[in-house]
């Protein structure tokens, strides 16, 4: 195994660490970037002198130690460039997501007074000069995709070819000056600053070393060991700290390739290609794909079918054994993974939010090795892992090393209580908030929010935020996350968000998958025109009634959804309802829709709606609709009997 830490004690930051590689590895693949259909392959020494390029381009602007440095883009070769150009000079770099909206970007950039954005294309360019006098930080906007651009005449703009033929110059007339400036970074002081999730109000910005992150790194590769004939596609969000990890810190240290997609509508496909042997995806695709799957059998013949519902029944009984069925593999499991790109996986992780039970059984059954992973930004991402011998479906594992404590705080009769660490490479707080980094930490230790327990195992399972939790009048304790983990299980729930909490009973809203429900509607010669309008149709709601009833079957009696109502639109981060890695944010989902939310709980049978809903692009919709409030307490023939009266 390679010695992971050794590497990080000879180089504890990006710049040198990449230095290293180019120099030992330089002719080795190191990233793929598809484009135009065509994988495209840069070494160690490509990556090494595109970062040169930049840093030394950097120089020229002025920028230096201190600076922050924004990227919002696609994951693409040129952000772990920028990002690691930005650490070069000493300055600290700032990941937006690329589906950030204008408020949340002006408040980013002009809270980290960040003098220059690296912007992927058109799209964010755009964006970033429609925020005008908003943003009066930024000195410099650096494009990578000329497409387009040629219609703006900002002094501020930069082709991102043009910055690096700046540096190049610079190193022709200075040949040491790259040099010098590696030589010169820190690992112990601050080069990253990673957004939080956000739930409750504007993310904060952890503030995180580059040698901490790699010595973190070294730990989690001691634990789950990665190599250079590794293959890893680069799908989730790069300002996220689990993708920050991978793409930046491993790939980095244990050399592993990092491959990068063409599109996101192209991402099974690319991932087919490459055929990794790792993975990590957040539960949302884990259930995407898994959804997938079960919506292609549907269309499928009877006998497939058939085979289909075999397989996994045997190799479920296997599982539960602690088996593999050599039959399913053969009849069923084989080809399935070898059509979603699987074949090569030896390693398979799920995190940032809990993934159901039922979705994380279908995975493993049909033989990918899939773990959950579990952490917070603060703690440099994940600290704890199933062993590979050791996977249960309801924990998230074990720490991944000695020196990682967990401890609950003030647990209660069951031994429940707030999940509190401590490990050496911690964050160093949050960018101009003290207040804010004392009220998480106590000697040293981070307080999760999370509620949870270690189980008999002693492997930690993690139950929901602990403001989450919730009990109904009558007392009944539930937790609104693992409900709603278990009615995404199914094919036609895109999201959906359980309530109760000081009520009589349960309820849910229901956010249909349209992309599968509208075939399904085809398939049955079901009429319609919008997500709107799908959604509302007795058939459809007919549909989901029995899906949340076998979820029920599934559930103790004091925790079953009495009702369900299928919501109009999508729940979308950027009506501020999900956060950007896809967590429910219960505060604003309770205020935005109180009007349904109480007609629910008042007996109402239809909630007329009225309302303008409004697109990225500034233009509006006006939606008017009735939503159908089920109630799964009376049985369906009840209800068309009173319907016919």
């Amino acid at each position: 195994m390679m010695d992971y830490a050794g590497r990080v004690a000879r180089a504890n930051t990006f710049p040198k660490l990449l230095r290293l590689n180019a120099n030992e590895h330089g002719g080795d693949v190191a990233l793929r970037e598809k484009d135009l259909g065509l994988w495209r392959e840069f070494t160690w020494n490509d990556y090494q002198v595109r970062v040169r390029d930049f840093t030394l381009g950097l120089v020229d602007f002025g920028l230096g130690a201190s600076d922050v440095i924004a990227i919002i883009s696609d994951n693409r070769p040129d952000w772990v460039a920028a990002e690691i150009a930005a650490h070069a000079i000493g300055a600290m770099s700032l990941g937006i997501y690329r589906d950030a909206l204008d408020e949340e970007v002006s408040y980013l950039l002009t809270y980290s007074e960040a003098k220059l954005v690296f912007a992927e294309d058109e799209e964010q360019v755009d964006k970033l000069l429609g925020l005008g006098d908003r943003i009066p930080h930024v000195r410099h906007i650096v494009y990578s995709d000329p497409r387009g651009m040629r219609k703006y005449d900002d002094p501020r703009l930069i082709f991102a070819d043009d910055l690096a033929a700046k540096g190049r110059g610079r190193a022709a007339r200075e040949p040491d000056a790259y040099d010098k400036l590696v030589d010169a970074t820190n690992g112990d002081v601050v080069a990253i600053l990673c957004t939080t999730s956000g739930t409750t109000a504007q993310p904060k910005l952890a503030m995180l070393a580059a040698g901490r992150v790699l010595r973190h790194c070294a730990t989690y590769l001691a634990f789950d060991p990665k190599g250079p004939t590794d293959e890893y596609v680069s799908v989730l969000p790069l300002p996220w700290i689990m993708e920050q990890v991978y793409a930046m810190g491993k790939g980095l240290l244990c050399r592993m390739k990092i491959n990068f997609v063409e599109h996101a509508d192209t991402m099974m496909s690319d991932f087919r290609e490459i055929a990794p042997t790792f993975v990590l995806f957040a539960p949302r695709v884990w259930e995407a794909i898994a959804a997938g799957v079960r919506a292609r059998i549907m269309d499928a013949s009877v006998f497939k079918q058939w085979l289909f519902g075999i397989g996994m029944k045997v190799g479920l009984a296997a599982l539960d054994r602690g088996r593999r069925s050599i039959i399913a593999e053969r009849l069923l499991f084989h080809a399935l993974r070898d059509r979603l790109g699987f074949t090569r996986l030896r390693s398979a992780a799920t995190g940032g939010a809990a993934l159901g039970p039922d979705t994380f059984r279908f995975f493993r059954v049909m033989g990918v090795p899939l773990r959950t992973l579990y952490g917070q930004t603060e703690l440099l991402g994940a600290y704890t892992l199933h062993s590979a011998d050791r996977v249960d479906p309801g924990t998230t594992g074990v720490a991944m090393a000695d020196d990682i404590q967990i401890r609950i705080d003030e647990p209660d009769a069951n031994g429940v209580g707030e999940i509190v660490v401590k490990h050496p490479n911690m964050f160093l707080g949050y960018y101009k908030n003290a207040e804010a980094s004392q009220a998480d930490m106590r000697d040293g230790w981070l307080k999760s929010g999370d509620a949870g327990y270690f189980n008999k195992a002693g492997q930690l399972v993690v139950i929901d935020r602990i403001k989450d939790l919730a009990a109904t009048a009558r007392g009944d304790r539930f937790s609104p996350q693992y409900l709603e983990n278990k009615l995404k299980f199914s094919p036609f729930v895109a999201e959906a968000v359980v309530l109760g909490a000081g009520r009589d009973y349960l309820a849910a809203m229901i956010c249909i998958r349209y992309s599968i429900i509208s075939k399904w509607a085809e398939k049955n010669r079901i009429s319609f025109t919008t997500y709107t309008d799908l959604a509302s149709r007795p058939e459809v709601n007919a549909l989901l009634r029995k899906e949340v009833a076998a979820a029920n079957a599934t559930l103790p009696s004091a925790q079953r959804i009495s009702k369900l109502l299928l919501l109009y639109k999508e729940l979308d981060a950027d009506d501020g309802e999900l956060t950007r890695t896809r967590k429910v944010r219960r505060s604003v989902i309770n205020e935005k829709y109180a009007d349904i939310i109480n007609g629910i709980y008042a007996d109402r049978a239809q909630i007329p709606i009225d309302t303008v809903i409004r697109f990225q692009d500034g233009t509006t919709q006006r939606i008017r609709t009735t939503l159908a409030v089920v109630d799964l307490r009376r049985s369906p023939t009840t209800i068309q009997a009173e319907a016919a009266e």
